[in-house]
């Protein structure tokens, strides 16, 4: 055989190790890189020839990592008025490049500029002005005191004369209307004449309802209307003024309320202080975010198009308290994720609140999760995480291993978690490969292309890789609308393993008499790291292709996307790049379509009375176990009934759960069959009656 000739292709041109000596081709002729560098980020393909024939590797992609450093400290600002300094310094020595870490540490530092000994100057002349303003400004409020003090002294005056004025008068005035004003005396200063009522009385829209004895001594009376005492009430807007805030809360006209809840003023305005100062701080993101005033009956947040939603069953909140209760998914890139070490993110890191609020039995926050869960034996191990208010992230509880002591419950499905708790507060699943076998995400394939008609030579398409969970879908529509793209063909699964292998995609069958790809490499690959981690944006590639002419209108090509060792999808494209593309829709015709807030009764699949006599049947211990623990396993939900126990009412809990979980179908059918099951036929009455099935 003659003697073969070797040569290394970078990105198709043949490495000249002479010319570079960070290139090193042994006598075996293995490839040698000495030092990692930026520019050695390619392709790398040995090619052997001789006489007869010619063979070529596969290509070897190299990526290098840049972990960014800082720049030197810039010089220190000037000593401002606070006696201070700062300086500042930036992560450029290098940037970091390719998923590279950040710099650790601060980007400015700040110290005192005088050495401890701050003493601040006043310009010439300021010192005589400064104490000017001090005496000026006590003289007026010497003169303000004096005039407060007066008009105080005539007032109490005037209502001493009130009192000793004809008391009948003063008897029948009080049954007047609210907008009845007595009549004026000629004289308006004369110190006989009535006040006007109604020049300080509050106003209040509605009827008004029957106060119990000793109210009417308080200081908050209400003037009485025109309106029967008893009318049902309309939508009633309620403000409530205080030293710091103004609220403002509207009660449906059909919400029952008590007369604690009625009278209680003081209570429903607490509303205003009540309110969690992070849900007005925090950043809402248009359709990332949800938020209702709820209170003891009950209700129902969703984010449209998520996946995402908090249940909050009836009695949940205490008798005459509301709460702006809210929901918002956070975006990757202003929050830190809860995945460390081989963990990675499975769900949308979710912000339920006000936190710290008091309840008085768990609410039901639903995830999306993209875990692939359908094998006969577990491949994951799950872990519910919540952040604390200093940005850590704790562990709540490890799916299977819960206790006592656990403070939640997760119910896990097949596409979504259920998760009970009575903390509101920032949470997110996370997961790891359970030996010996490795765990598999299920991913989405997204293909776009630009909506526009295209003018030029150029044409691109990309390809995203995302979570299955509509919210990450949602994320890349709305991501890619505001860039001008449209979605090709409705997005094809990807299972991606636990096997450390990259992702890679490359386009096939392009007609190249008319067309030719601007990509050096015959594949791209997304790293397994980014991908399985979770961490990252948005992944995709873009492949950019040329047309011969501009005549060229038709485009037809192959587009394959497959783990390394792994599962893979084809795209096949033909399309017309001359014409406006028609956008494809990801949801099928006739998914449910729930309001972003649903208050009181409506929010509730199952009618409070029908509740409340399945939780009298079911909540008492049976000898027979005919009980809410028997309930618990025809539904599903007895992977752990100590956590159910432990509540006052275990059925009350079960039920809840149930409404969770059926949100989107409303189906009665599982419960009916499960108490027909238990031979609770008495229920099963009372269902079809009262119950709208």
């Amino acid at each position: 055989m003659p003697a073969a000739e070797v040569d290394w292709l970078k990105n198709e041109d043949v490495i000249d190790s002479s010319q570079d000596s960070n290139f090193l081709i042994t006598i075996d002729h293995n490839l040698i890189i000495k030092q990692a560098r930026l520019s050695d980020t390619a392709n790398y393909t040995c090619v052997a020839r001789n006489v007869v024939a010619k063979r070529r590797s596969s290509t070897a992609t190299l990526i290098v990592y840049v972990d960014g450093g800082w720049t030197e400290w810039a010089k220190w600002s000037a000593c401002g008025t606070e006696c201070t300094h700062w300086r500042s310094r930036e992560c450029q020595a290098p940037p970091p490049i390719n998923g590279g870490k950040h710099c650790s540490g601060g980007m400015m530092e700040s110290k005192n500029c005088t050495e401890g000994l701050c003493a601040r100057t006043l310009a010439p002349g300021m010192g005589v002005a400064v104490y000017t303003g001090l005496v000026v400004a006590l003289l007026l409020s010497v003169v303000m005191a004096l005039c407060v003090g007066v008009l105080a002294y005539r007032r109490r005056c005037r209502h001493l004369h009130g009192d000793i004025t004809d008391s009948s008068s003063a008897l029948t005035a009080a049954f007047h209307p609210g907008n009845y004003k007595p009549p004026r005396q000629d004289n308006p200063l004369h110190p006989s004449a009535p006040p006007d009522l109604t020049a300080t009385a509050g106003t209040f829209r509605g009827p008004l309802f029957s106060l119990p004895q000793g109210v009417n001594d308080s200081p908050h009376k209400i003037p009485m209307t025109d309106s029967l005492l008893l009318d049902p009430l309309p939508s009633l807007k309620i403000k409530v003024y205080n030293s710091s805030t103004l609220s403002s809360l509207e009660l449906p006209a059909d919400m029952s309320l008590s007369d604690g809840e009625i009278l209680s003023l003081k209570s429903v305005g607490t509303v205003g202080r009540e309110r969690d100062y992070h849900s007005h701080t925090m950043s809402r993101e248009s359709g990332l975010s949800t938020s209702a005033t709820l209170g003891n009956l009950g209700g129902r947040l969703t984010i449209p198009n998520t996946g995402v939603s908090l249940l909050v069953p009836p009695g949940t909140i205490p008798q005459g308290k509301f709460y702006e209760m809210y929901l918002i998914i956070n975006k990757w890139e202003k929050t830190t994720l809860p995945s460390e070490g081989s963990q990675t993110v499975l769900s949308p890191v979710v912000s339920c609140g006000p936190s710290g609020m008091l309840l008085n039995r768990p609410v039901v926050l639903t995830l999306p999760h993209c875990a692939q869960l359908d094998t006969p034996t577990p491949d994951w191990t799950l872990a519910l995480k919540t952040q604390t208010h200093q940005g850590a992230w704790e562990e709540v509880l490890t799916v299977g291993e819960e206790t006592l002591s656990s403070p939640c419950y997760l119910q896990l499905e097949e596409e979504c978690c259920h998760v009970l708790m009575e903390q509101l507060g920032t949470y997110g699943l996370v997961g790891q490969s359970c030996p010996p076998r490795p765990a598999c995400k299920r991913l989405q394939l997204a293909l776009f292309a630009p909506r526009a008609p295209c003018l030029s030579l150029d044409f691109s398409l990309r390809i995203y890789c995302i979570h299955d969970t509509p919210h990450a879908l949602k994320e890349v529509l709305d991501l890619e609308r505001s860039l001008g793209g449209v979605l090709l063909e409705h997005p094809k699964p990807l299972l991606f393993k636990d096997s450390y292998h990259n992702l890679r995609l490359s386009i096939h069958d392009i007609p190249h008499t008319y067309w030719r790809s601007k990509l050096l490499a015959k594949y791209q690959e997304i790293p397994f790291y980014h991908i399985w981690s979770g961490s990252q944006r948005p992944l995709h590639c873009t492949f950019s292709l040329e047309r011969a002419s501009l005549a060229v209108s038709q485009l037809a090509c192959k587009i394959c996307v497959r783990q390394v060792e792994g599962e893979g999808q084809i795209f096949q494209l033909h399309t017309d790049i001359q014409e406006t593309l028609l956008p494809h829709s990801p949801l099928p015709s006739g998914s449910p379509c729930l309001p972003s807030s649903q208050v009181g009764p409506y929010a509730f699949r199952l009618p409070d009375s029908i509740r409340q006599k399945i939780c009298a049947s079911l909540d008492a211990p049976s000898a027979r176990g005919c009980d809410w623990r028997l309930l618990a396993r025809s539904l599903g939900f007895d992977r752990y009934l100590n956590y159910f126990a432990t509540k006052p009412s275990p059925t009350g809990v079960l039920l809840d759960l149930w409404e969770a979980c059926h949100q989107g179908d409303a189906d009665l059918v599982s419960l009916a069959t499960a108490l027909e099951e238990m031979g609770k036929s008495e229920v099963l009455v009372v269902m079809t009656t009262d119950g709208d099935c």
